[in-house]
């Protein structure tokens, strides 16, 4: 029986792979990857690498096996039909009969445009047939942090979310609960919803940004068209500005607040605080 990862060298994949190999052996993960030469790290250490493209079903001809367990990290091309692309996994994850598929959704709070795909794959899983877990990832800490230097040049945190507040977590929090589920047992059919500790505020991002770099940064809230006027200014594709600016409202009416506690619970500790994801992005 493997554990197979597919997406496993993207940003929440390589986490996953990571907390695997602290847990099970090498030879039992199978990274599936579109691109080996990024999956070298993990091969150089046992892990069995598999070469496929969510775009070209053949590719996935025989990658799983009876009793495999399977994670579907949903695909961010949302250009290429989101939902066709994670069908092509389930349906070869079905003919395999793998024991388990778990899949990375959105939380069912969410009501912008972004959750579309993630409630039709979902659908999709569903009606396959397949033992499943829904792993209804909350927004993440790296959604801010990654991208603080424009923060840090105008002094300000601009967003379209008014005073509404966000429970995000960091990758390796919602890697963790998957590797949970990957590794544990009596989590077939069941849903996760998946979200930080604690809520944050916009203004309340922008005083702790303050108070770890000693100067004064401010939030600025702005219209949702404002919001996608700056998106696209800084190079983003309009069809994607448009969904993050969705985000923000959802953000506004309390959909990205998650107070289940089922993160930290799987995790088996508490979730990463925002303060202390702002620290490693600073030294970064």
């Amino acid at each position: 029986m493997s554990i197979v990862v597919t997406g496993a060298t993207g940003h929440l994949g390589r986490h996953v792979v990571e907390q695997l190999l602290e847990k099970v052996p090498a030879e039992r993960i199978t990274a599936v990857v579109r691109d080996a030469d990024k999956a070298a790290g993990p091969a150089a250490r046992g892990v069995r690498v598999a070469v496929a493209d969510y775009n070209a079903p053949e590719t996935f001809d025989g990658l799983f096996a009876a009793g495999d367990k399977v994670l579907l990290i949903s695909g961010n091309e949302f250009d290429k039909g989101r939902v066709r692309q994670h069908s092509v996994v389930i349906d070869a994850a079905r003919a395999a009969g793998v024991a388990l598929l778990a899949y990375t959704s959105a939380p069912g709070s969410l009501t912008a445009a972004l959750a579309d795909d993630h409630r039709a794959t979902e659908e999709v899983l569903l009606a396959s047939g397949l033992p499943y877990t829904l792993l209804r990832n909350g927004w993440y800490h790296e959604n801010y942090t990654e991208n603080l230097a424009p923060v840090l040049e105008h002094g300000a945190v601009v967003a379209a979310a008014g005073a509404g507040r966000v429970s995000s977590a960091s990758r390796a929090d919602y890697a963790a609960a998957a590797v949970a589920v990957l590794t544990g047992e009596g989590h077939e059919n069941t849903t996760y919803e998946l979200g930080g500790d604690e809520a944050w505020s916009f203004a309340e991002y922008a005083a702790e940004l303050s108070r770890q770099t000693g100067r004064e940064i401010v939030y600025n809230a702005v219209s949702g068209e404002t919001q996608k006027g700056i998106l696209t200014g800084a190079g983003l594709p309009e069809p994607l500005a448009e969904i993050l600016a969705g985000v923000d409202a959802s953000i506004e009416k309390g959909e990205l607040v998650v107070s289940t506690g089922d993160l930290s619970r799987l995790a088996g500790r508490p979730a990463t605080p925002l303060a202390e994801a702002i620290t490693v992005a600073l030294k970064g």
